[in-house]
């Protein structure tokens, strides 16, 4: 059995042996297993890093084993951290616009002003002209529906279009 003559690897001279003995091949081995898309020489440096911040708990023996065994979980978590930033990506965030704050109150402001006038219509302009534009039912079926010709329901949708044009500035519709 041998007899270990460093108990931790605190000392520069066993630490920098370890790394240039063990650099490389834990430099190849997240290469070949994760590619080069993980960046594999930072994971290898950071785990050096790791062996040096627990210097005193591992031993010669067990740092070969501690730095592949902390190499692979770093990878592991930045895999797992790339699959969490490409889920949110496609996802688009939730009541997020491109508007400006003042625009998003202006419009908000002349979709009252628009309610306020559309309740000023007549019930008949009212429903007629919320069944065209809003439904989107043609002339005739808004007639059939409300039991008048197709002239009377036209007549209601332009009567009310115009009021609506006339109040609101700006008002266009398709």
């Amino acid at each position: 059995m041998k007899k270990d003559l460093h108990k931790d690897i605190c000392e520069e001279s066993v630490f920098s042996g370890l790394y240039e003995r063990l650099a490389n091949d834990l430099h190849k081995f997240l290469y070949y297993k994760y590619g080069d898309s993980f960046n594999p020489d930072d994971k290898t440096q950071e785990a050096f890093v790791k062996l040096w911040e627990n210097c005193k708990k591992v031993t010669v023996e067990k740092a070969r084993s501690f730095l592949f065994t902390v190499a692979n979980n770093m990878m592991l978590n930045e895999i797992k951290h790339q699959k969490v930033v490409l889920k949110y990506q496609s996802q688009k965030p939730v009541g997020h616009t491109n508007e400006s704050p003042e625009f998003l109150m202006q419009k908000e402001e002349y979709f009252k002003k628009y309610q306020e006038v559309l309740s000023r219509l007549t019930e008949e302009q009212r429903t007629a002209f919320l069944l065209s534009k809003v439904e989107g039912k043609k002339h005739t079926e808004i007639a059939e529906m409300l039991g008048v010709t197709r002239k009377v329901v036209e007549y209601r949708i332009y009567s009310a279009f115009d009021t609506l044009k006339n109040e609101l500035e700006g008002f266009r519709i398709k």
